[in-house]
């Protein structure tokens, strides 16, 4: 067996890490104006890519062998998360029955740098007789790929970064930054939001910031500590205790909010009088304290709670002004909203 790769060196000297540094520097160099050359060469043929996925509405099909292929896998993902509906197809197996992804409403985008690759050559001819529409991402605008092409997308390089000028490096990063800037301009033009953004990534901080209600997080039932404005503190307290709360809410008897107590006002009220016990909670309690509805976000709420001073606890009232549950901070915390 031969082995290809020689012996290194355990530790390098000052002169070979110097040559580390300058040699990742000429490949980002290379790389970043791989990139810079593109913007010269968005003109017409891009707004006809753009315009032949919006007139088409089924999905977009990305498709690319090997390194082109990862780009392809990145950009179908890139698509779909921004309200471009997508999908990866390996053209190899394109050729062995995977082509009935695609239909007559599809627009397929072909990544290949020569637009010669075999592959690719191979399913043309099946998504031609399929009549979807086919937008070529290439180096090479006149190659068998881009003569199929009902749009071409020029992302040709002087040279790879790779210091054998083989190894798709800049080529690919042409083909990554053309591709996300083709789902940036769709993303803007359906005018997609911020919430249509985590609706599709809901597990993602930002979906359950613009996502999360307050009735999502709400403590409710018997985590809801309730007592009527003529009980004792000492009852109220009981009240927190079985609950597990922060807090307890007085309602009278046609249910509404009254009021509320915190334990810590009930420590505060100990600590000038223990006599405090004894006393009715509609003479104690905060008449105006901060509330919020089960329908707002958690962020909503969150703001309210963090106004000075800073709580640990909201009532959430419903339209009748009805306790339906409290808002906890350890549960916002720990929902990652924070």
């Amino acid at each position: 067996m031969i082995d290809i790769v020689p012996d290194l060196p355990a530790t390098m000297d000052a002169a070979e890490r110097e040559a580390l540094i300058a040699s990742a520097i000429q490949v980002l160099e290379r790389e970043a104006e791989a990139v810079r050359s593109l913007a010269g060469r968005i003109d017409a043929s891009f707004v006809e890519a753009c315009e032949l996925i919006l007139a088409y509405h089924g999905r977009v099909v990305v498709t690319g062998m090997g390194k082109a292929g990862a780009i392809a896998r990145k950009a179908a993902a890139t698509f779909a998360s921004t309200g471009t509906p997508s999908l990866f197809l390996h053209p190899a197996e394109g050729m062995h029955g995977d082509l009935g992804m695609v239909t007559a409403r599809d627009v397929v985008i072909v990544l290949s740098y020569s637009g010669e690759s075999n592959e690719i050559l191979g399913v043309l001819p099946g998504l031609k007789r399929l009549a979807a529409k086919i937008i070529a991402v290439t180096g090479r605008p006149g190659s068998t790929l881009g003569q199929a092409a009902d749009a071409v997308l020029d992302i040709a390089v002087s040279q790879e970064a790779c210091p054998l000028n083989l190894a798709p490096t800049s080529s690919t990063t042409a083909m990554l930054a053309l591709l996300d800037a083709l789902a940036v301009a769709l993303m803007k033009t359906r005018r997609f939001t911020e919430e249509d953004f985590a609706l599709y990534h809901p597990a993602g901080a930002l979906g359950r910031r613009l996502l999360l209600r307050v009735g999502d997080l709400m403590r409710t039932g018997d985590l809801l500590a309730l007592t009527a404005p003529t009980a004792t503190v000492k009852e109220a307290l009981f009240a927190i205790t079985r609950a597990q709360a922060g807090c307890v809410f007085v309602v009278g008897d046609d249910g509404r909010f009254q009021g509320l107590l915190s334990d810590g006002d009930i420590r505060r009220l100990l600590l000038a009088d223990e006599a405090h016990l004894r006393s009715p909670v509609a003479g104690v309690m905060n008449r105006t304290p901060r509330s919020t509805t089960a329908d707002r976000l958690v962020t909503e709420a969150l703001a309210v709670m963090e106004q000075h001073p800073p709580i640990a606890e909201m009532p959430i009232l419903d339209p009748d002004h009805r306790p339906v549950g409290v808002l906890n901070l350890k549960d916002i915390v720990r929902a990652g909203i924070v």
